[in-house]
């Protein structure tokens, strides 16, 4: 323990990295102008600007890891940050633009949806080097936030315009503050080799993916992260028979064969 506390002394000491920390500090500023966004009543600059802190949130991550600049600082930093873009800026946004006029339910479903995802946080750093970083335990905060900016542009694309009134938002912030404190598993898309090899056909198909995403964002986004949260049961019900299947398999294998009499 001594150890690992000088070792953490010595790395703050000589510095931090400088280019996760900037993309971390661009998913902050995205997060701060998406609550200023929403005092203003504009909501879909506020919904775009939590889109953006996403991105960038992502590819803190992934730069952090390709480059070997990972450190506590920068999982700290990123964290804090998280909980303010894909938090605060979120319920803010959604208790401004169709929570409100449910009166007490609207409010406290802005302020469950900031504690869960809080907790979702608390979990992920605690659980870091624990669980397999194949999957994420519970939906992660950045796509519950993705989730409420999607619906956002769906309804100005639909023809919506200024706030909204509609029981299914109201809904579905419960639906997903329940999900990041669960126990479902999410795929993390973390995986080393994800994106260094592909087959031809599934090139194609995320080429077919863009398109439709520059021609109907709006919609492509929406269907996108409803397929993401919905995915989350089934993972956990196909990873739990997977599971099954190899311990029944093991237990055959470890049965002695016993010879007819």
């Amino acid at each position: 323990m001594k150890r690992r506390k000088r070792s953490d002394r010595r790395q703050f000491q000589r510095g931090i990295y400088v280019l996760p920390n900037l993309l971390t500090t661009a998913n902050l500023f995205c997060g701060f102008y998406a609550i200023v966004a929403a005092i203003q009543g504009l909501f879909l600059k506020g919904a775009i600007a939590i889109m953006l802190a996403a991105m960038f949130d992502a590819l803190d991550g992934k730069i952090a890891r390709v480059t070997h600049t990972e450190s506590r600082f920068g999982l700290e930093y990123d964290s804090l940050s998280d909980a303010i873009s894909f938090g605060v800026a979120p319920g803010i946004l959604v208790y401004l633009w169709a929570l409100q006029p449910f009166g007490r339910l609207g409010w406290l479903a802005a302020l469950i949806f900031v504690a869960c995802g809080t907790l979702r946080l608390a979990r992920y750093n605690a659980q870091a080097h624990i669980i397999s970083s194949d999957y994420f335990n519970g939906l992660p905060i950045p796509a519950a936030a993705f989730m409420i900016s999607a619906t956002i542009l769906l309804h100005q694309r639909l023809g919506g315009t200024g706030t909204a009134k509609h029981v299914t938002i109201l809904i579905m912030i419960y639906v997903l503050s329940c999900l990041m404190v669960s126990t479902m598993k999410y795929y993390s898309f973390k995986h080393a080799g994800l994106f260094k090899k592909m087959r031809f056909n599934v090139l194609v198909v995320v080429v077919m993916l863009f398109i439709v995403i520059a021609a109907e964002p709006a919609i492509a986004f929406f269907l996108m992260m409803l397929f993401y949260v919905m995915s989350g049961p089934f993972t956990t019900l196909w990873l739990r028979k997977k599971r099954q299947s190899e311990e029944a398999a093991n237990d055959e294998l470890d049965t002695p064969y016993e010879k007819p009499v």
